[in-house]
């Protein structure tokens, strides 16, 4: 695909991933809205020893949303049901002390709870949230079609793609978010590559800081339209924003791995 093959030449090379392999998963029909926001702010978020990364004198605030496919132990199949659910997440760009980029995330909605159960207890920040892919698109029938396919949707530049989240609670937060792609109109800018290439995430684990690496191909990106947006989950998450996204992008998905966590700072 010539969009893939423009801004693969752009992307830094994934890092190896330190064995051994921990989790295999697909990540589909990828959404992400990004927001400039003061590095003052960002940095208010960073977990020890790490700071905000910085692209054009601005930190930035996204929010991403994508279909979990397969999701498996190790290099193993997915597991059923449980491998396969629907996520949105609030997320900041960080740097640790070697200069390694990651994300830190401040929340992320996912329509499992066993899941969701077993990522907080490990202290990734994941909230249980009724979680629609929307919509289905001409021909497919029944909307809950578009979710259990296991490919990306198909769209073109007269359909969008979006996410309906509604966190449980009669004042809980709630986000609804569409996209129209432009699949002939590769994404290969450098901020659009600042914002996607990451290969790992920094985070508290038992009060410590510890990086879990990941790697992928680069993103499949285009262009894309906002078509609809109403969020309330970056503002739960504490970070203030107005007006639309800088950036909009769209990406088909990609396939990641991802490897044994370190301690940040560690010998």
């Amino acid at each position: 695909m010539k969009a893939t093959s423009s801004a693969a030449g752009l992307w830094p090379r994934p890092p190896g991933l330190p064995a051994p392999v921990f989790s295999d998963q697909r990540w589909l029909d990828a959404i992400f809205l990004h927001w400039r926001i003061p590095e003052s702010v960002a940095a208010r978020y960073m977990p020890a020893g790490v700071r905000p990364d910085v692209f054009d004198g601005s930190s930035w605030v996204g929010l991403i949303g994508f279909r979990m496919e397969q999701a498996g132990l190790g290099s193993g199949p997915g597991i059923p049901y449980l491998g396969s659910f629907n996520e949105v997440n609030v997320r900041l760009y960080s740097r640790g002390p070697d200069g390694t980029r990651g994300v830190v995330f401040l929340s992320l909605d996912a329509n499992r709870l066993p899941v969701v159960l077993a990522t907080r207890a490990a202290g990734i920040p994941y909230v249980w949230s009724r979680i629609r892919h929307w919509p289905a698109f001409p021909g497919d029938g029944d909307p809950q079609h578009a979710l259990s396919r296991s490919g990306p949707a198909r769209s073109t530049d007269d359909f969008p793609l979006g996410y309906s989240v509604r966190r449980f609670g009669a004042t809980a937060a709630s986000s609804n978010f569409a996209v129209i792609p432009h699949l002939d109109t590769a994404a290969a800018d450098p901020l659009s590559i600042f914002l996607t290439a990451r290969f790992g995430m920094h985070g508290r684990f038992f009060g410590r800081t510890a990086y879990i690496p990941n790697t992928h191909n680069p993103w499949p990106l285009f262009a894309a339209d906002l078509h609809g947006f109403a969020d309330g989950l970056v503002g739960a998450a504490g970070i203030g924003v107005s007006g639309a996204p800088e950036s909009v992008l769209y990406s088909p998905g990609v396939r990641t791995r991802f490897g044994r966590p370190g301690l940040v700072g560690a010998d």
